[in-house]
């Protein structure tokens, strides 16, 4: 009997090289579908400046902030190699242990990068060249964690025994040949880099603590989550790293989100006892976003101003989210972002006068807008200008009023904006309080607090500003010539800075033209930022012709097509179940709509029939409904599922 073999083969091809996707870049946004597209190269322009002002202030600020706990670190760093150049390593830093940095820095975990970047540039540039910093996601394994470490230090490829990972073919020319992955190919490779930056410039004579100091610089290595590494894997490495001490000068950083009881708890005794720890604890994210929110949002120099309610959009996502100062500054970005995308008046969002006057000549258009907004119909032609100083009056406020025992108004400076954003301040109980208690402070603590208020306001050229200090120049005055008791003084200061209250810090709705600055939509800030995954994969499978843009989707009544994907067509027979789905009901109920689809008669023998195809495709569009959460096994009845979401979109 003659047979036939038919041999299948398995052939490997590797992906042609992808073509990198473009970046959308704020020029691009800009030109996709802006309002008034005959300013829109001055806004973009407008809104970049601003973009730019905030990402480089911010990032200075924060440097600022971490300066202390980064030069106490790189001192640290200095000292252990220092002990280490002028003496005997394994004697002073005692037997096979290894000098630790525990830098505690807070949950805030997206603005560690940050953190962690700035203090490799500093170790780099005054202390070693030597510095790698590494993740737990890519050091699963031991060995893995070993290749990080020599790669980035040596600066080559890295052979593990066993690899899976394939070497990529550009890597392979550009790089220099595999070395072995062990801490010894790392021993030997300090040793040649030591031996030739000793070797310096003939003729040249250095002293000796130069020489030393350039001699042997540490190797500093930085896990920047220390609490997601696999313990088994630090211990092993540490364990390894104390064998090479002498032959090495290692060096620690373990960044810390939590506790520093994190370090007993994920290494025993006999691992722990090989580090000498030191901990440093960073400034707490609260604080870093205080003072980011008073010396940056909060200035004058910052013309871009949010709302109360996105203002609480943002803070709420900070304080129950991620506590990130990173995140809550991309949210400011995307509300200037959207502000000058959507609204034409953004334009006037500049305080330079010749700017202004240039935009107002070449867009008339500008001018019935201007007309045309709510604020600007409110506004009495006849009314004097007033000079805005609103800034100024708020931190006085706050000044005098965070300092007293019952915080009326708030202690952070962040709530009292949000109070004055919201209503007119002096209708709030609290300020009302603030000034009672403001007339029964005592002499010399009323003193201080104004000399406070004299410094933020002196500044200032408005008029009314000056007639401030006039009168806190009074107080000294009227004391040393005893012209009048001093409560008299106090009541008239502090009316004063109530007038000036009243005056300048009324809500920025009541201000006319406050639509050009102030930035009010905190739903699309929400949405934007709050990602709600449910109601988007919802809105897929009821609405699939907003995301295939395929017209035989297309329904008039909102109802889902037969011709949708399977998926859609399953997830819609489910909303029509109860609690409970009767999987054999469902899958009939798919199968007949699938027909109609395919064009089958309804009085065909045929329509609605389950067969083999159909039944393929329901099983899998009901595993990918289990897999997104709407549905689950349930014991109650075996040829039964649970139905886990209610209501549409």
């Amino acid at each position: 009997m003659s047979t036939s073999s038919v041999s299948k083969g398995c052939f490997v091809f590797k992906p042609s090289a992808k073509k990198k996707k473009r970046t959308l870049t704020l020029e691009d946004y800009f030109a996709d579908g802006c309002e008034d597209a005959e300013n829109s190269e001055t806004r973009f322009k407008l809104c970049q400046d601003l973009w730019d002002k905030i990402k480089t202030d911010t990032e200075v600020l924060q440097d600022e902030l971490n300066r202390k706990i980064l030069d106490s670190l790189l001192d640290f760093t200095r000292k252990c190699s220092s002990t280490h150049q002028h003496s005997n390593w394994a004697s002073q830093m005692r037997a096979s242990e290894i000098p630790t940095a525990a830098l505690v820095l807070g949950v805030n975990v997206p603005d560690h990068d940050m953190t962690f970047q700035s203090l490799s540039d500093l170790l780099q540039q005054s202390v070693t060249p030597h510095v790698v910093s590494v993740q737990a996601k890519e050091c699963g394994a031991l060995k893995h964690l070993m290749k990080r470490v020599l790669e980035r230090m040596m600066g080559t490829v890295v052979a593990v025994d066993d690899e899976e990972e394939e070497e990529p073919e550009q890597l392979s020319a550009q790089l220099h040949k595999r070395v072995h992955c062990s801490l010894g190919t790392l021993c030997d490779w300090y040793n040649t880099k030591t031996r030739k930056s000793n070797t310096g410039t003939p003729g040249k004579k250095r002293s000796s603590a130069v020489r030393d100091e350039q001699q042997q610089p540490p190797v500093v290595i930085i896990f920047k989550d220390l609490e997601a590494f696999n313990s088994k894997v630090l211990q092993d490495f540490i364990l390894i790293c104390s064998r090479y001490i002498e032959r090495l000068p290692l060096m620690f950083i373990f960044g810390i989100a939590t506790s520093p009881s994190t370090i007993q708890h994920m290494l025993p005794h006999s691992v722990s006892s090989l580090l000498c720890i030191e901990l440093f604890q960073s400034l707490s994210c609260t604080q870093h976003l205080a003072t980011v929110i008073d010396k940056f949002i909060l200035t004058p120099q910052f013309p871009f101003k949010l709302s109360s309610k996105v203002m609480q959009v943002l803070i709420s996502i900070f304080l129950y989210h991620d506590f990130s100062v990173k995140n809550f500054i991309k949210g400011v970005q995307l509300a200037l972002l959207e502000h000058f995308h959507s609204q034409p008046l953004s334009v006037l969002c500049c305080k330079k006068k010749e700017a202004l006057l240039n935009v107002m000549q070449l867009s008339h258009s500008n001018l019935e807008r201007i007309r045309q907004l709510l604020s600007f119909k409110r506004y009495v032609e006849k009314q004097d200008p007033q000079e805005q100083d609103n800034d100024c009056v708020y931190l006085c406020l706050h000044t005098l009023t965070s300092s007293l025992p019952r915080y009326p108004l708030g202690k952070q400076i962040r709530e009292l904006h949000l109070i004055c954003l919201e209503k007119n301040v002096w209708e709030n109980e609290d300020y009302q309080s603030a000034m009672k208690l403001l007339k029964m402070l005592a002499k010399d603590e009323l003193i201080i607090l104004l000399q406070r208020c004299a410094e933020i306001l002196e500044p200032v050229k408005s008029k009314k500003m000056n007639s401030a200090l006039t009168l806190l120049e009074m107080n000294e005055s009227r004391r040393s010539k005893k012209l009048s008791p001093f409560e008299v003084l106090r009541n008239e200061v502090l009316e004063f800075i109530d007038s000036l209250v009243k005056s300048h810090l009324s809500p920025p709705d009541s201000q006319t033209l406050n639509e050009v600055s102030y930035y009010s939509s905190s739903a699309t800030v929400r949405r934007h930022i709050n990602a709600t995954p449910r109601t988007s994969i919802q809105a897929a499978l009821s609405s699939p012709y907003y995301y295939l843009q395929n017209d035989s989707l297309k329904t008039e009544d909102g109802s889902v097509s037969n011709a949708a994907p399977d998926i859609c067509i399953a997830y819609k027979l489910h909303l029509e179940c109860g609690r409970l789905i009767n999987l054999y009901d469902w899958l009939e109920a798919y199968a007949t709509v699938v027909s109609a689809a395919e064009g089958n008669s309804p009085d065909s023998d045929n329509f609605g029939k389950v067969d083999e195809v159909k039944h393929a495709r329901f099983i899998r569009a009901v595993s990918e409904l289990e897999f997104l959460g709407f549905i689950k096994s349930t014991k109650q009845k075996t040829d039964h599922v649970a139905r886990l979401t209610w209501g549409g979109c």
